[in-house]
């Protein structure tokens, strides 16, 4: 059940779902910070200052929010005092001070080769959610797409002869991005047991879409994070995975392989190469790692 919020508020979340093109989690997220925030201050909004949000975060605290939690709260009331001052619905923006807590720096969670190949062989090849789900998977990881990015393409979005994806990331701003042979083979298979699964359970089959659910619909991010889930088990692997993990992974197995830090910037759709820099500690920590073991006077 959808938290009920402000009017101001519902304006903000569908401006950031149909003009920012935020993913659905995203969106939950924030209605959810809207709605505890709303809750809390008990005022209308020319009534906030930056004092009430000082107080939010205080109590944010003392119920055990974690920082990075706190720190998303903040982002959340920041964006939509934004919204609100360009859209002259008010002429302050509180939020702005208000300091962002100190997080501390954590790398990315990346799978190794085995553990990748293994998530990979995990689906089934004999049945159409089997080999739905290995498309899935080999698509995510041949391409470091998002999770949001993946459920929104269509089959148009996939050139299988070129080998190429166009992608609608963030901000509405398309990219193309490369996709290997292994992840159109699996599409290829996947796309050829679509219309005989639809034609046997006579399902409804949107045509454009590319990932289905199995009534035939658009799959969904959640949906997506429950494959990865029930995957990992089937595939032993022992540590949280989650769709991003996959983006990670590609991240970093490019790097170590030779790419560039530009070029994969290019590839993961990230504005800043500060953001893609994080990276770089990891295949850092890999190497002195291989050095430690194999030099003789490490």
């Amino acid at each position: 059940m959808k938290s009920k919020v402000s009017k101001y508020s519902e304006e903000f979340l569908k401006y950031l779902a149909g003009e920012k093109n935020v993913s659905e989690h995203t969106i939950r997220a924030y209605r959810n910070d809207l709605f505890q925030f709303e809750t809390f201050s008990k005022c209308n909004l020319s009534n906030v200052d930056h004092s009430i949000i000082r107080h939010f975060f205080v109590f944010l605290q003392q119920g055990g929010d974690k920082k990075i939690t706190i720190a998303r709260k903040l982002a959340c009331l920041r964006s939509f005092y934004k919204f609100l001052n360009r859209n002259n619905y008010l002429n302050i923006n509180p939020a702005k001070y208000v300091s962002m807590p100190k997080l501390e720096k954590k790398l990315p969670v990346f799978l190794n080769i085995n553990e990748t190949f293994k998530l990979m062989e995990a689906p089934s090849n004999n049945n159409f959610l089997g080999l739905r789900d290995r498309a899935i998977l080999e698509t995510l990881y041949s391409t470091g797409i998002r999770v949001s990015e993946l459920v929104s393409l269509n089959k148009t979005s996939v050139d299988l002869i070129s080998g190429l994806v166009k992608v609608m990331g963030k901000g509405k701003k398309e990219r193309i991005v490369p996709i290997g042979d292994t992840a159109i083979n699996t599409i290829k298979n996947y796309l050829d047991t679509c219309i005989k699964f639809f034609n046997n359970t006579r399902k409804r089959n949107t045509g454009e879409i590319l990932f289905f659910n199995r009534i035939g619909g658009r799959i969904t991010d959640r949906q997506v994070r429950r494959i990865i889930k029930k995957y990992i088990a089937i595939a032993s692997i022992f540590h949280k995975v989650s769709p991003h993990t996959l983006r990670h992974t590609f991240a970093t197995h490019m790097l170590n392989a030779g790419a560039d830090l530009r070029t994969v910037q290019e590839l993961l759709g990230h504005s800043n190469l500060s953001t893609t820099q994080i990276y770089t500690h990891v295949t850092v920590d890999r190497l002195k790692s291989v050095y430690d073991k194999a030099h003789p006077r490490a």
